[in-house]
């Protein structure tokens, strides 16, 4: 597939200013995106923004994602990640580039899916969001919850959760922990209080595991862990422990 031909067709498409084959096109008013081939011209790197997209930012990932491609998915071949990144001044704490592969984004399928495995979407994102281990579903789901498109986003921590509450008789469906926001588990703690037997699991993105539960208090502990015994703890030292935990 000749890709700068398919790129340049597209509404709007026009060189982009501070990067060597690449371009900028925006379809409609607020979406807007920038690509680059790689290295080897072989595919499309693509970065885009919803309502919040910038130049700079676009170059910086792009140039980065080009020269150090091989490298982002040696980890994970559907969603892969790489720390060094440096963001333009101004642009939040981005550390790292994630690269979205085909079979995640599944982007131009409709309109154009002879395309679609030639794209790998580009994006700045936070070291903290990923494992390197998710599998492809996993990689669906995070690329759902993580919207990397709204570039003025704050980090969305990798959390998965298991629980069970005696106290309101809410509990986890899936089989495992599975994936959810920082906010639900600080909700989940708060609300094992007064509820004996309550427990809730979470695990970061280093795959260490702790474990709370309610007996007339706070409990946890981490699991696998050697000489990891259950402490007291109190609900703000709680939150704030797993917070660092999961910025980890």
């Amino acid at each position: 597939m000749d890709l700068q031909a398919v790129v340049a067709g597209f509404r709007g498409a026009a060189p982009l200013t501070g990067l060597a084959d690449a371009w900028y096109w925006s379809p409609v008013r607020g979406i807007e995106f920038a690509g680059a081939l790689s290295a080897d011209g072989r595919r499309l790197l693509q970065f885009g923004g919803r309502d919040s997209y910038d130049h700079e930012l676009a170059v910086a990932t792009l140039e980065f994602a080009r020269e150090r491609e091989k490298e982002v998915f040696d980890r994970n071949p559907f969603l892969g990640a790489l720390e060094g990144f440096r963001a333009p001044a101004g642009h939040r704490r981005f550390d790292t580039v994630v690269g979205v592969a085909p079979e995640v984004h599944r982007f131009y399928r409709v309109e154009l899916p002879g395309l679609t495995p030639f794209v790998r979407l580009m994006f700045p994102a936070y070291a903290c969001e990923f494992s390197g281990g998710e599998s492809l579903g996993e990689a669906e789901t995070r690329y759902r919850m993580l919207h990397l498109n709204h570039l003025g986003r704050e980090p969305l921590p990798f959390l998965k959760m298991r629980f069970a509450n005696t106290r309101t008789g809410g509990r986890s469906t899936n089989p495992g922990r599975g994936f959810t926001e920082p906010r639900r588990l600080v909700e989940e703690f708060a609300w094992m209080e007064g509820g004996p037997g309550s427990f809730a699991e979470f695990e970061n993105r280093h795959g260490r595991v702790w474990r709370v539960e309610w007996h007339g208090a706070w409990y946890i502990a981490e699991l696998d862990a050697h000489g990891s015994a259950p402490h007291v703890t109190g609900l703000d030292e709680l939150v704030e422990f797993a917070m660092e935990r999961l910025r980890d």
